[in-house]
């Protein structure tokens, strides 16, 4: 959702039943070669789905990218997902801009770009945010660790700004 002064958000739930095994509190991965190629690909996905549309590709952010992955790791070790204060933290982590907005989702295993992508066009609030014109930054994180009773499930923000 656009937003202007005061900060909106929405909150999209994904998720995939699976046994679970043993949980672990510490983050499987979150970092490195693996993490780099899932944020890559939910970044191309995001930017085909803009693309088709006539709509300016993001531009990867470094310090949104430093505000999402801040946010799924904390997500994961304290086991809760939602927004948090997210004002705060675009501050925190010094983003400027006048348009703010974040997508988040969550599934077990290991979440494709492109389903993830299709979900939250399914869903008007977060379809709004992919496709706002005013947004050109962006900066995601998709650590896997033990959330939510799984054993590995993969933690997606999203972070906008324009």
């Amino acid at each position: 959702m656009r937003c202007r002064g005061a900060i909106s958000v929405f909150v999209v739930v994904l998720c995939v039943a699976v046994a679970a095994p043993e949980v672990s509190a510490r983050p499987l991965t979150g970092r490195g070669a693996a993490s780099a190629t899932r944020n890559t690909a939910l970044i191309a996905a995001v930017n085909t789905v803009r693309t088709a549309r006539l709509l300016p590709q993001l531009q990867v952010d470094a310090n949104l990218s430093r505000a999402a992955r801040s946010h799924s790791r904390d997500m994961l070790v304290h086991d809760y997902f939602a927004h948090g204060n997210f004002a705060v933290r675009m501050s925190r982590f010094g983003v400027q801009g006048r348009v703010f907005a974040e997508n988040l989702a969550w599934g077990s295993g290991v979440m494709a770009a492109n389903a993830t992508v299709a979900r939250w066009l399914a869903s008007p609030p977060h379809r709004t945010i992919l496709l706002d014109p005013t947004l050109r930054r962006i900066g995601v994180a998709t650590p896997i660790g033990a959330f939510g009773g799984f054993a590995r499930a993969t933690l997606v923000t999203a972070d906008f700004a324009g």
